[in-house]
C-alpha cells in the first residue's frame, strides 16, 4: 500500500487535470506545415513555416548552434528542412511546440532557456544517432524524444510555488519530484507527457515510447522495451552533465537501473562515438 506524504502542500489531481486542460493546441500554421511534412512535401512544408515569424526563428536559431556543426549561419528554411530531412524536422517542429511552454521564469530548476534548447538539441542529435545504430530510426520514433523535456517543463510549473516545500521534504524523505507527484496526485511525469502527446495530435506510437521511457512499465516488450531503455537511459545520461546537475535536474525522476543494465555497455559506445565526432 502507498503511504500518505506528510507534506505541507497538496498538488491535487484537479491541479494536475487543469494544466493539462490550459496547454494551447498546436498553431495552426504548424499543424498544417506538419500536414505537409506527413505528405513528404519538404518545399510546401517551409512555406508554411515561413507564415509564423516565431517558428522561423526557433528553427534559425536551433539549427545554428554549435551542436549541429555548421560552419556558416544557415537562414533559408528551405535549405534548412532540405538540410535536416523529414523525420529531423518534424522533430524539430514537435521541438518547437514544447518551447511555447517555457515559463517566463523558471522557479523550481535553475535554468535558462538557452539551458533548454541546449539539452532538447542534444537529446534529438543523440537519439538520432541511437535510432540508427538500432534500426528503428522514423519519423514517430525520431520525435518522441521531443516529449522528454516537457516532464522538466511540467516538473518545474506544478512544483514551482512549493520549491521551499518540496526542497526540505527532499531532505528529509530523498524522494525525487516524479514519486512526490504520482503520491499525491495518481499520475506520473510520463502519464503527463504521453498527455499532452495526444492533446497535439501526435502519433500514439510517440505517447507509448515517451511513457514507456520511465522504466516502470511492465507489460512492454520488443522494439518497445528496447526504445524505452535506450531513451531513459539518454535522459540520465544528459541530466547528468555539470549543467543540469548544478540546475537540479539530476534527481527529477527516479533512474530505473535495473531496466537499462543490459544496454549500458553498448549505449555507451553510441554516444562516446558521438561524443568524439
Amino acid at each position: 500500500m502507498t503511504k500518505t506524504l506528510d507534506i505541507p502542500f497538496v498538488i491535487t489531481q484537479e491541479e494536475v487535470s487543469l494544466y493539462i486542460q490550459n496547454i494551447p493546441p498546436a498553431p495552426s500554421v504548424l499543424r498544417q506545415t506538419l500536414e505537409y511534412l506527413r505528405d513528404g512535401d519538404l518545399p510546401k512544408a517551409a512555406k508554411c513555416a515561413e507564415e509564423d515569424p516565431a517558428l522561423k526563428l526557433y528553427l534559425k536559431t536551433l539549427i545554428n548552434r554549435p551542436i549541429y556543426g555548421f560552419r556558416n549561419e544557415v537562414s533559408d528554411l528551405n535549405q534548412i528542412f532540405s538540410i535536416l530531412g523529414i523525420s529531423t524536422t518534424q522533430q524539430i517542429l514537435y521541438s518547437y511546440l514544447l518551447s511555447l511552454l517555457l515559463p517566463k521564469q523558471w522557479s523550481l530548476f535553475t535554468l535558462t532557456d538557452q539551458n533548454f534548447y541546449d539539452l532538447q538539441a542534444s537529446l534529438g542529435r543523440k537519439w538520432e544517432k541511437i535510432l540508427k545504430h538500432l534500426g528503428l530510426h522514423n519519423r514517430d520514433t525520431e520525435s518522441a524524444i521531443t516529449l522528454l523535456p516537457a516532464s522538466i517543463i511540467v516538473c518545474d510549473a506544478l512544483f514551482g510555488a512549493h520549491a521551499k516545500e518540496v526542497a526540505q521534504l527532499r531532505s528529509v524523505k530523498a524522494l525525487d519530484y516524479n514519486t512526490i507527484l504520482i503520491r499525491l496526485s495518481k499520475r506520473s511525469l510520463f502519464d503527463l507527457c504521453s498527455e499532452i502527446a495526444l492533446k497535439w495530435e501526435m502519433s500514439p506510437s510517440i505517447a507509448k515510447i515517451v511513457h514507456a521511457a520511465s522504466g516502470t512499465d511492465s507489460q512492454i516488450s520488443g522494439n518497445l522495451k528496447l526504445l524505452a531503455q535506450w531513451m531513459h537511459l539518454l535522459l540520465f545520461y544528459e541530466l547528468s552533465q555539470s549543467a543540469y546537475v548544478s540546475a537540479g535536474l539530476n534527481e527529477f525522476i527516479d533512474f530505473q537501473i535495473d531496466f537499462v543494465q543490459d544496454i549500458y555497455e553498448s549505449f555507451m559506445q553510441v554516444v562516446d562515438d558521438e561524443t568524439s565526432r
